[in-house]
């Protein structure tokens, strides 16, 4: 793969149970001038050992196999390695594997039978600080028992939110800086981050991450990337 002197390409790691599914994703991924691709696994503890050590900017996971490629994979691993992006793989088109993926830790869930395309755009999406649903769940409403926060709480914490600290949050959520969301809604940069962490006090939280994960349940931004 060719670079411009100075570009740095997405380093990214696939862990899937099944070679061949692993081998058409390297086909993909190969393909792409800003991609590389740094690992494949097809062992759950050769693909979290090499996560630690590699350090990938995105992790692609298989999270079809409870117990054993599943919700625990993510969140072992966005505690071990925060800095590595997971983005979830899995044959399950409901929206509760959605939820529990992201709720979890992921950046990202895309559905196996989706085009290529979409995997593509979901690496790009989650490599540049969004959250990326897929486009085959989107259209989907989540029921009033799935509008549950990060850690499992009710849709009634977005309730206790004012009008301002939502604001802050959907923008947070898109990626925005605390100078960016100032700007956007005409306000200085104190009164930003007083209402970030006024937002984050309600719902328990002060990674970007988990603003991201909640405002995605909340149905508040949407695909791809800011």
């Amino acid at each position: 793969m060719h670079t411009s002197p100075g570009f740095a390409p997405t380093r990214v790691l696939i862990a899937d149970g099944y070679p061949l599914v692993i081998r058409g994703i390297r086909n993909l991924l190969e393909k792409e001038p800003d991609i590389t691709l740094v690992g494949e696994f097809s062992s759950r503890n050769q693909a979290v050992q090499s996560i630690v050590d590699l350090k990938p900017d995105i992790a692609i996971l298989e999270t079809g196999v409870p117990g054993l490629w599943g919700i625990d994979m993510i969140r072992q691993l966005t505690t071990q390695v925060p800095t590595t992006f997971i983005l979830a793989l899995s044959a399950h088109e409901e929206r509760v594997y959605a939820q529990q993926a992201l709720a979890a830790g992921a950046r990202g869930y895309v559905v196996k039978r989706s085009p290529s395309e979409t995997l593509l755009q979901a690496v790009r999406a989650v490599r540049y600080g969004g959250v990326f649903l897929d486009p085959a769940l989107a259209g989907q409403a989540l029921d009033a028992h799935l509008r549950a926060g990060p850690e499992g709480r009710s849709g009634s914490l977005a309730a206790s939110l004012t009008n301002r600290e939502r604001a802050v949050v959907k923008l947070i959520a898109q990626g925005f800086t605390n100078k960016e969301v100032a700007l956007k809604l005409g306000i200085s940069m104190k009164s930003a981050e007083t209402y970030r962490v006024r937002a984050g006090d309600k719902l328990d939280t002060r990674s970007r991450a988990k603003f991201m994960q909640y405002a995605m349940m909340q149905g508040w931004i949407n695909i791809g990337a800011r």
